[in-house]
């Protein structure tokens, strides 16, 4: 983490407070009802079971209904700047994790309800004290089935005590780089936008329409990135918490004991590898201390070295620096038509010719494979993508293909210089 992390953020802000854009406001809605599902889903199965009497209303029927309560007061009611409250965030999780409890230890399937603990220790601040939260709700998540934390510790500490710190930090330090990677991007917009604003009075229409493609490219590769890191942690999550249960079931057997805790051990690690590539897509990496032309080449002879197939890449005209959004349209932009080769070409060799001219930089991409007519091809090609990245810098796109003859694609960019105060 970087030296300047704010520890008094949440570990997962509530998405109700971000900006509602795309896939957020339904994200934000299914969010608070989650609880209220959880608990539903738990009490159906324990009344199907079948067996509760009177007695079973008024002990654990009162507690679901304590809890459904509670749910509804401070979470699915409560404003947006309510929750986000240090104080209310705290007494929120403190409730849930009570009433989860009480209800875990007279029927072990509320379990289900008691996994949104994990969600409401991570609206917890400071840091220091969401991570506390969390490893009380890992610790009561894992031990009521087993007799509680004191009986539990008091048999086989080791392993309770392993159990928690792992699934402490798969969940905190999951939740801590997705917080990093939301603020980092936040911050990269702000300048972005600075940025904009200072130059609009000296530049013309070809600039205000890269900064705008520039915002739009920008929020589109936030929402992908959140979207991805959002279901990357909550599949592997959902993996650990199982493992690390089968484990708790296990704890007689050493030998399966130990293969279920490597197993949650391996999907926490994947699942952080994960993370971190998600977060290093954001930046092309080939233009780092590379010219574009030179980018080019070392990305198709990467591509011909996986893939088997010769790839030539040719620069014409006079390379010149141009503004990283250019280039690093560009860029991606090969690494599409490479992949669409590689994925549906079977082609014998391709080409590349990369041309610097006055006002504009064009990218030709041709392979003898098997083609396709772009009319009814256009769909599963990847080529809707690239036609919104060069549209957005006011480019152009033109594809010539049919069957047998191969496909060359052809990408023109207005060839906007690299200014001295432009990020490089």
């Amino acid at each position: 983490m970087s030296a300047g992390f704010d520890w008094n953020r949440p570990l997962w802000p509530p998405l109700t407070a971000q900006e509602p854009t795309g896939w957020q406001p339904w994200l934000s809605r299914i969010e608070r009802y989650v609880p209220g599902v959880l608990l539903a889903i738990a009490t159906a199965i324990t009344l199907g079971v079948g067996g509760h009497g009177g007695r079973w209303w008024a002990t654990t029927g009162v507690l679901v209904a304590a809890t459904a309560l509670w749910v509804l007061g401070t979470v699915v009611l409560a404003p947006v700047r309510l929750r986000e409250h240090p104080v209310f965030a705290l007494v929120t999780f403190l409730g849930v994790i009570g009433l989860g409890s009480a209800l875990e230890v007279r029927d072990v399937t509320f379990l289900i309800f008691m996994i949104y603990a994990f969600l409401a220790a991570m609206q917890v601040r400071p840091t220091w004290l969401a991570f506390l939260a969390l490893a009380a709700t890992s610790l009561l998540i894992n031990t009521l089935g087993n007799g509680g934390p004191v009986r539990a510790l008091g048999d086989k500490p080791g392993i309770w005590i392993t159990i928690t710190i792992v699934q402490t930090a798969a969940i905190g330090g999951g939740g801590l780089l997705s917080t990093a990677v939301a603020r980092q991007n936040e911050q990269r917009r702000r300048t972005l936008d600075e940025l904009a604003a200072a130059q609009a009075e000296n530049e013309g229409l070809q600039r205000q329409l890269l900064s705008q493609a520039r915002e739009a490219g920008m929020l589109d590769e936030r929402q992908r990135l959140a979207q991805e890191i959002h279901d990357t942690l909550a599949q592997g999550f959902t993996g650990i918490i199982t493992q690390l249960e089968a484990a708790a079931l296990a704890k007689e057997h050493p030998a399966e004991w130990q293969r279920h805790l490597d197993s949650a051990t391996a999907l926490a690690r994947e699942n952080l590898t994960a993370a971190r590539r998600s977060v290093r897509a954001l930046h092309p990496e080939p233009l780092d201390g590379a010219t574009l032309p030179d980018a080019l080449a070392d990305v198709a002879a990467r591509w011909s070295e996986r893939t088997g197939v010769p790839a030539t890449c040719t620069t014409t005209g006079d390379p010149r620096r141009l503004h990283p959004e250019i280039e690093a349209t560009v860029l991606r932009i090969t690494q599409e038509a490479l992949s669409n080769v590689d994925k549906h070409a079977a082609a014998g060799r391709v080409g590349l010719t990369l041309s610097y001219m006055d006002d504009e930089v064009t990218l030709d991409v041709r392979d003898d494979g098997a083609g396709f007519e772009p009319a009814t091809g256009d769909g599963g090609f990847g080529l809707p993508g690239m036609r919104r990245r060069v549209r957005r810098l006011a480019g152009t796109l033109h594809v010539e293909s049919e069957p047998g003859a191969g496909t060359a694609i052809s990408v023109a960019l207005p060839a906007v210089p690299l200014l001295p105060e432009a990020p490089a």
